[in-house]
């Protein structure tokens, strides 16, 4: 018996150590087929970035013949300028997005935290995006719902990449003439501000884009987030991209602690929904000196938007008249001067069919005079149509998507006496002022200098650190109001010019304003460069308006 029972005992160990034997194999198995299929993947992206890469570098190089060739001919030029400029962004969206998924695969990437306004970042992402859309005829919408908190307290540059990324694959996707709806809104819940020690109370920022474009297939579903997949048919074989947008995405997402899901039928649409937690920013005290209790003019054809403006008023104080063409608006506002009961205002917006709207503002201007606020609510480039805009008699503008605190703070200005200057670009007088630029590369020197003197500001120029401690060194105090400082050079690293900078004995050492200008441009190296000394950040390529920012808020 005891003979029996220890053979049994001994086959059941046997069959365990089968079992666990069956197991390691299936789990080796399926490591091996995941490694396969990882290096299909990878082998496909790198057949898809192979022509990706060179569909902009044949652009590139081909549009730089071609106008070296008609170099007198400056149409002819322009046109191949703006080409390679088209070519050139896109390009860098490929770079980065090879640099983004590296960077993500290693856990090197770094969340930044700072306080920033939704509204500005949802204005960021529709000028981004709209102007493709428009290019392939489709109506993009971005509606915003019920918003809690608009200052925020987060990573907006990593935000925006995952609004832009979601957003840009839904026009790309969607065939011209197609409709794509964004909507945003907040709401706050328990499980919203989590037990993270930082004290900070939270709200969710829950986004939605829903297009009727090609849609995918249950099957690619399964796959959409894994690095590296594209779908690949007829339809989208002449679309450009590296198949690692939704994977940076996805990981993004799930580093800011939020939710991504994708509903999708191919023929279709699809819709993609993100959930994220955001810190909301400690509140300001700031009063907003609304005309409480006066009426206001609205004339808006489209009934949302109508309904959505006559609603931030009303949480303003003020009595919204509505009024749908501009007709009626016009006999409404002629019995209101006569009856002598004025508004304070008046909201223009883009939905009127009898009448162009800068006509009605323009009869609105003669009507009413010159000291009469009238403010434009439009999805439209404020930069393409403000000259014809002014001209009609527009003292402000304020995009959409609508934010109420956009709408207030610009009503508030306008109902104060602010008119035409508010909306003017101040001209600054940059010729009196000095900037060193730090580069070791000549070309590099030559683009920042030829952008720099547009401007009409003095340039010197250092060809690394040691010059550039050098030249400050030897200057009279005061001489220099601004440096460029470029980071990777011979002799001695921007980082460390800035140090012996900030450490000289002299009056302006300490105040003058050091900006980092460089291609290390993630949020680590805007850190790093804020612990060097550095004012502000730069990345290259530099972009001429930032480089305007910059010297206008120096300067101003």
């Amino acid at each position: 018996m005891e003979i029996g029972l220890e053979s049994k005992n001994l086959i059941k160990e046997q069959e365990r150590h089968i079992k666990e034997l069956e197991k390691k194999v299936s789990d080796l198995e399926g490591a091996l087929a995941a490694a396969e299929e990882t290096n299909k993947a990878k082998s496909r992206f790198l057949s898809n970035m192979s022509h990706d890469i060179r569909t902009p570098m044949n652009a590139i190089m081909g549009m730089t013949s071609i106008g070296l060739s008609h170099i007198d001919e400056k149409l002819r030029v322009q046109d191949c300028l703006s080409k390679i400029q088209t070519a050139s962004t896109h390009l860098m969206s490929l770079v980065n997005d090879v640099l983004d998924m590296s960077r993500i695969d290693s856990g090197r990437i770094v969340l930044g935290e700072e306080v920033f306004s939704l509204a500005d970042l949802v204005h960021d992402v529709s000028v981004i995006t709209r102007p493709q859309a428009l290019q392939k005829g489709q109506h993009l919408q971005i509606d915003i719902r019920e918003i809690k908190e608009e200052s925020l307290l987060g990573d907006p540059l990593h935000l925006r990449q995952i609004l832009v990324n979601i957003i840009g694959n839904a026009i790309k996707y969607t065939q011209e003439k197609g409709e794509i709806l964004v909507q945003f809104s907040q709401y706050f819940s328990e499980d919203a501000t989590p037990d993270d020690g930082t004290g900070k109370e939270k709200v969710w920022l829950d986004f939605q884009c829903k297009d009727n474009g090609m849609g995918m297939s249950e099957e690619f579903l399964k796959r959409i987030f894994i690095p590296f997949e594209r779908v690949h048919n007829d339809a989208t074989s002449k679309i450009e991209g590296t198949g690692l947008g939704m994977s940076i995405v996805k990981n993004l997402v799930e580093r800011m602690d939020g939710q991504i899901t994708v509903e999708s039928k191919e023929g279709v649409g699809s819709c993609f929904k993100v959930k994220l937690p955001i810190a909301v920013a400690d509140k300001e005290n700031k009063v907003l000196d609304l005309p409480v209790g006066e009426s206001v003019l609205v004339v808006e054809g489209n009934q949302d938007r109508a309904r959505q403006i006559s609603s931030y008023l009303q949480e303003g104080g003020l009595a919204p008249i509505h009024w749908e063409s501009g007709s009626q608006a016009l006999t409404w506002l002629t019995e209101a001067q006569f009856e002598g009961h004025m508004p304070c205002g008046m909201l223009l917006g883009e939905g009127i069919s009898d009448v162009p709207v800068l006509n009605l503002a323009s009869h609105v201007r003669q009507l009413a005079g010159q000291n009469f606020p009238i403010l434009l609510v439009s999805e439209a480039d404020w930069a393409q149509i403000e000259y014809r805009a002014v001209r009609s008699g527009v003292n402000a503008f304020v995009p959409c998507p609508l934010f109420k605190s956009r709408l207030f703070s610009t009503l508030a200005e306008l109902t104060k006496g602010v008119r035409d200057e508010a909306v003017v670009e101040k001209k600054v007088d940059y010729s009196r002022y000095r900037v060193l630029l730090v580069e070791d590369i000549e070309l590099n020197q030559e683009i920042a200098v030829e952008l720099l003197s547009v401007t009409g500001v003095q340039v010197e120029v250092a060809d690394n650190g040691v010059q550039a401690v050098e030249k400050f060194e030897r200057s009279p105090e005061g001489y220099y109001d601004l440096i460029f400082m470029d980071i990777h050079m011979p002799l001695m690293d921007g980082y460390e010019a800035t140090r012996r900078i900030r450490g000289m004995k002299r009056a302006d050492s300490a105040d003058i304003w050091i900006v980092a200008m460089t291609a290390d441009a993630f949020v680590e190296d805007v850190r790093q460069a804020k612990e060097a000394g550095m004012n502000e950040h730069i990345s290259k390529p530099v972009e001429p308006d930032r480089l305007q920012e910059i010297l206008y808020g120096q300067f101003q």
